[in-house]
């Protein structure tokens, strides 16, 4: 019976001191490689609603060569924001795959936040029109902001914003963020800020469509983040007909993504560009589509560097753990 084991603790804000993004990219990068190379396994999701109004979800995942294991129990609980709290919530868990022991329990929201900025940000370095200038984004949230982030850091070309709310008025706040680093301004009219966009960011609940499928010109492209669930969705009918379809994952998109509203659509996995397997080879007149569900090797990848930095740096909390 081992008396000295430890589990490491990392709570929301050293978690954020920890995240890198340029170091979250390359981790993101990994965890899709390993995804298309098959060394890097996503096992079943669970996504359940909960009598409370939540939505509670597991994803998990290994990468036996790195002795890489664990899962990300996350979910939604709307009931937060009348607490003042934030409705999504996230724990991370690193397991040692020999022992089956835990190693380190990590506060995974701020971790969910930026892989999926950092997916988003690949999705646009993939995908994305070089000469994208204009972006458009639906929601001013955690997620939407994340994604703007990233996309301003990979368009070089990016020279404005405009961003779309659900009930129609404008958000300080989201344009304080952006403001001086390229123009921003809210958008009236959903289609014609989709119209005149190179480039589509949907980050929202995923309550239905969000635009007009003949508001879609040709060229764009679109990075979508609020299907993640069974029922959700952003695009409207028969865009991904006409689209050229990317995912993170074949099975989990046509399940819980935007996939699931037409499950037959060709489509290609994101990891098989960044290894090579195939190339995207956009014309300048297809629309393209990366419909990201977010896999769990993304939030393994990204808690495993995570974890070293917490050892490097000396920081969280270490309590033994015996066994």
């Amino acid at each position: 019976m081992r008396n000295d084991a430890r589990l490491v603790l990392l709570d929301k804000h050293q978690v954020e001191t920890l995240l890198e993004p340029g170091q979250v990219v390359e981790a993101v990068r990994e965890a899709f490689a390993l995804h298309s190379q098959g060394k890097g396994r996503v096992f079943s999701v669970v996504r359940e609603s909960l009598a409370t109004g939540a939505v509670f979800g597991i994803k998990s995942g290994d990468v036996q060569s790195q002795d890489l294991l664990g899962f990300k129990a996350a979910g939604f609980w709307p009931g937060n924001r009348s607490l003042g709290g934030e409705p999504h919530q996230a724990t991370i868990m690193l397991i040692n795959p020999i022992t089956g022991r835990p190693v380190c329990l990590i506060d995974g929201n701020a971790i969910t936040t930026m892989r999926t900025g950092a997916a988003g940000g690949l999705g646009l370095t993939l995908l994305a029109r070089a000469d994208s200038t204009r972006l458009c984004v639906f929601g001013t949230g955690v997620q939407a902001r994340v994604q703007v982030s990233f996309a301003m850091r990979v368009l070089e070309r990016l020279a404005s914003i405009r961003y779309v709310t659900v009930d129609g008025q404008r958000d300080a706040a989201f344009e304080a963020q952006f403001i001086g680093r390229c123009e921003v301004s809210h958008a009236s009219d959903r289609d014609v800020a989709v119209a005149e966009s190179d480039v589509v960011i949907t980050a929202t609940p995923g309550s239905g469509p969000l635009f007009d499928a003949q508001a879609v010109r040709p060229g764009t492209h679109f990075n979508c983040v609020g299907a993640d669930t069974k029922g959700k969705r952003e695009l409207p009918e028969g865009l991904l007909k006409r689209a050229r379809l990317f995912v993170d994952d074949r099975i989990q998109a046509r399940q819980i993504g935007e996939t699931q509203w037409a499950p037959d659509t060709a489509c290609i996995e994101i990891g098989d560009l960044i290894t090579g397997v195939t190339e995207a080879n956009r014309q300048p007149d297809d629309v393209t589509v990366f419909d990201m569900t977010g896999i769990a090797l993304q939030d393994l990848t990204v808690a495993r560097l995570v974890h070293a930095r917490a050892g490097e740096t000396g920081t969280g909390t270490s309590l033994g753990w015996p066994w």
